[in-house]
């Protein structure tokens, strides 16, 4: 290719990002109201449940509300936790009509069949206890942890699953107290239990299957989500096989671990690292074609088509601000990601017309400025502003004058360390030595 190919090339490049009247052929999503159904068909067991009571909560649309709290009484009425159900019965507060209420006779069934099977646990554990059989007691408590799990009683059924511990006797019995202990921990949002769990687990002496280190890297990934420590959390989710699958739905989706793991990474990798770890992973590729718009904003991040990243990001935010685990942490990674792009665009120039790049990050210049400044006051910028003329110029190190400096410091240094060697060779050559004194 001709140089003026490239220099023509590389021009279109740069207007591409700020020209708001170019074309691209990428499809753009549009801000689409969340589909609940779909998304609660992703999860299984009391993540389902808790997904649903989360975005009736948050989402301050009543029908979306009224949608959500009904598959949720529907969901809660496949299970045990007659209390969840009371709460949910109150939250809908007969606006769906007769289907959807108190349905005391199915309560008190429930409570009386829990009584029965307690009483029977009880009985069983003490006759284990009693003759000393450690695979029986293991089993004895790891029954009564399901039964508090089932029943919503998510603090003693942390304490049963963690009192199997004392007679697990093989590694596949320690990895499957670590795995209940990790999943009632998601649930309480006890993330430091999460961590200390994951870490036993992964030191069991027995090679562990895909599946179950899938399984780990996927709870370690939420724990460092949760300590806002992103590049961490990315990095335990582009670790995560394929073999997940649908494995691990009472906790988290594949779709769930391509939206985490992309905008940690987003947030915190280098360039490199991106294109190294997230756009050449062949394992993560798999989790990104199941969410094309994460994809698509990696690719638009990377390639530098900044207005095209941050449409997407725009788009996806309402959605990702109904996500149980993700919501807290939308505002701080989009800063991020918004940062490092503001960063990454003014880093080749010189000079960057501010009107310019304005139309790029779809915000007015007077905004842009601002955030500029910041980035300068924080030295993530080497630059500074022409307020008048709307320019933003690069403040590039001074090569010349640097190495004349390097140069004069290395010859201070190297005429210090002649003198020194001549000092002590003359101290020698005179027999000039202080000796210490031989103690008698």
């Amino acid at each position: 290719m001709e140089p003026d190919e490239d220099l023509s090339l590389i021009a279109e490049e740069i207007y591409a990002n700020g020209d708001e009247n170019k074309q691209r052929h990428r499809p753009i999503i549009s801000g689409e109201q969340l589909d609940i159904e779909a998304y609660a068909a992703l999860y299984s067991g009391r993540t389902k449940i808790m997904r649903l009571l989360f975005i009736a909560d948050r989402c301050g649309n009543a029908s979306m509300q009224l949608e959500a709290l009904r598959m949720a009484y529907d969901e809660i009425k496949k299970g045990e936790n007659t209390q969840l159900f009371r709460e949910v019965v109150q939250k809908i507060d007969g606006r769906l009509g007769t289907n959807c209420g108190p349905d005391p006779a199915w309560a008190d069934s429930v409570d009386r069949r829990a009584d029965l099977r307690k009483e029977k646990l009880e009985s069983e554990l003490n006759a284990y206890r009693t003759n000393l059989i450690k695979e029986s007691i293991r089993m004895g408590y790891n029954d009564f942890g399901d039964f508090y799990y089932a029943h919503g009683q998510l603090g003693e059924a942390f304490k049963n699953y963690v009192r199997t511990r004392d007679y697990c006797t093989t590694a596949k019995h320690i990895i499957h107290m670590c795995l209940n202990a990790i999943l009632v921990s998601i649930e309480m949002g006890q993330f430091t239990h999460v961590t200390s769990y994951v870490s036993k687990a992964e030191q069991s002496q027995d090679a562990l299957d895909a599946i179950t280190v899938a399984k780990l890297r996927c709870a370690a990934g939420l724990a460092h989500l949760e300590a806002k420590k992103y590049k961490l959390a990315a990095r335990k989710f582009l670790e995560v096989g394929p073999e997940l699958g649908n494995n691990y739905t009472e906790v988290i989706a594949p779709q769930d671990v391509a939206t985490y793991g992309g905008l940690c990474a987003l947030a915190s990798f280098d360039r490199a690292e991106l294109k190294s770890k997230v756009i050449d992973n062949i394992n993560f590729r798999n989790f990104l074609e199941l969410v094309p718009e994460i994809r698509e904003l990696i690719h638009d991040f990377y390639t530098s088509h900044y207005a095209s990243c941050l449409e997407y990001l725009g788009n996806l935010k309402a959605n990702l601000l109904l996500d149980i685990h993700l919501h807290d942490h939308v505002e701080t990674l989009y800063g991020q990601i918004r940062s490092k792009a503001l960063i990454q665009y003014t880093h080749p120039f010189v000079s960057v017309d501010l009107n310019m790049m304005a139309n790029a990050f779809k915000t007015s210049v007077a905004g842009l400025e601002k955030e500029l400044e910041a980035l300068i006051t924080d030295n993530q910028i080497q630059a500074r502003i022409d307020s008048h003329n709307k320019i933003l110029y690069a403040r590039h190190a001074d090569q010349r004058n640097a190495t004349f400096q390097k140069v004069l410091q290395t010859g201070k240094e190297f005429d210090r360390d002649v003198r020194s060697m001549l000092l002590r060779a003359n101290l020698l050559k005179h027999d000039y030595i202080a000796r210490t004194s031989r103690k008698h």
